[in-house]
């Protein structure tokens, strides 16, 4: 091959990937539609807008900025979830209300000293607008903050709108426990499976027509253009905005499943807080070479497990293939039955840590049932009415 030649081919081959990337790129969030729109529904308009780091368009612009330069649109005041404007708060940890360098308006907290905003804080406001990127879990709090609005919206006679964004599970992945009603809570706000497979528009529709919220709003969805249920967030040529700091990547959602739940209980590590979150399972009294061998023995497609050592901790470090139809709810599960082999780890994880699992969960049923022996298949598959149910349900309100 001559010289030139070898300088042609690389160029070729970039031009190559760069119109895969157009034409994987199809897909328009809520954002870029209300743009296209010409910010119609808003002209004229006191806007607050919920928000974080993940709001922004197939740009990657703000949508803080967008809305504050938007022509007819007056945006007066922003809310902040957990973790904050920036998404760099550890889970859990108290949120100030701040000004916002970006736009000089006050970023009010949703997760401070209330989670709902307050009448003052609503005050001279027409329509409360939504844009944040949820991650397809019950127990992930950026739908509860979009319900705690929707029933201030309602309560203080304004309007609620939410900007769609992909669902980076896709639409067709729905598993997991259902939650009984003494065990909703901030974790937990919504009647529905562990993973739902929906859009947060889509989930605002079914819950502002169901009643799930304590006061209907007066709800608009702008919904994406392109997106189809079967994708999942690689597919969409979107950039991926790390959600949390424990949610850095885009394939991090599908671990959020896997360990996430069990990750609640006392004496385990999951990785959170390092490189890797929600990719491993360890504890001291683990030997990493037996727990590995019984994972692998489940025969998950598209699941693989590897031993993993970290000082007194042993487990395994799981990876996944996006494109697993592996139960990952389920996977939790057989963690969890595994971990518990000759120890009773709910007894070490009294108080707040337990109560906190059982609110991820669902239900306090599990710890009974892992404790009798009760074959992990048998807990799975009475998961299935109350998915069928829920799957039946929730057709009215989709989208896509």
């Amino acid at each position: 091959m001559a010289f030139g030649q070898r300088k042609i081919l690389p160029g070729i081959l970039v031009a190559l990937l760069a119109l895969a990337g157009i034409a994987r790129g199809q897909v328009e969030l809520g954002i870029d539609v209300l743009k296209n729109m010409g910010y119609a529904p808003l002209r004229g308009k006191r806007v607050g807008l919920v928000t974080n780091q993940t709001g922004v368009d197939s740009a990657g612009v703000r949508t803080r900025i967008i809305l504050k330069n938007a022509p007819g649109v007056k945006l007066v005041a922003l809310f902040t979830p957990e973790h904050g404007l920036d998404g760099t708060e550890q889970a859990g940890r108290y949120v100030p209300s701040r000004i916002d360098r970006a736009t000089g308006l006050i970023a009010h907290s949703l997760y401070g000293p209330t989670r709902k905003p307050t009448p003052q804080m609503l005050a001279g406001i027409d329509v409360l607008v939504f844009d944040m990127q949820d991650i397809g879990s019950r127990s992930y709090t950026y739908i509860s903050t979009m319900i705690k609005c929707m029933e201030a919206a309602g309560e203080n006679n304004i309007e609620f709108m939410v900007l769609d964004r992909p669902n980076p599970l896709g639409g067709f992945r729905v598993e997991g426990p259902p939650i009984e009603q003494q065990w909703m809570s901030f974790v937990g706000p919504l009647p529905v499976p562990y993973v739902h497979g929906m859009t947060a528009g889509e989930l605002a529709k079914m819950a502002n027509a169901l009643g799930w919220t304590d006061r209907r709003c007066q709800l608009s969805v702008i919904a994406m253009q392109g997106w189809q249920r079967q994708m999942l967030w690689q597919d969409t040529g979107l950039r991926w905005v790390p959600t949390s700091p424990n949610i850095p990547r885009e394939d991090s959602p599908l671990y959020y499943v896997a360990t996430g739940i069990i990750g609640e209980l006392a004496g385990l590590d999951i990785g959170c807080g390092g490189p890797d979150p929600f990719e491993l399972i360890s504890a001291k009294w683990l030997d990493a070479r037996r727990f590995t061998a019984y994972l692998r023995s489940l025969d998950m497609p598209g699941v693989e497990f590897s031993g993993y050592s970290n000082g007194a901790f042993q487990g395994s470090r799981v990876r996944i293939d996006p494109r697993t139809n592996a139960n990952l709810c389920a996977l939790g599960i057989y963690m969890l039955a595994g971990l518990d082999r000759g120890r009773n780890i709910f007894a070490e994880s009294r108080g707040d840590k337990l109560q906190m699992f059982y609110k991820c969960y669902g239900s306090d049923s599990i710890s009974a049932q892992i404790e009798r022996g009760v074959p992990v298949g048998r807990i799975v598959s009475s998961w299935g009415p109350s998915i069928a149910r829920f799957e039946s349900e929730r057709k009215p309100f989709l989208l896509y």
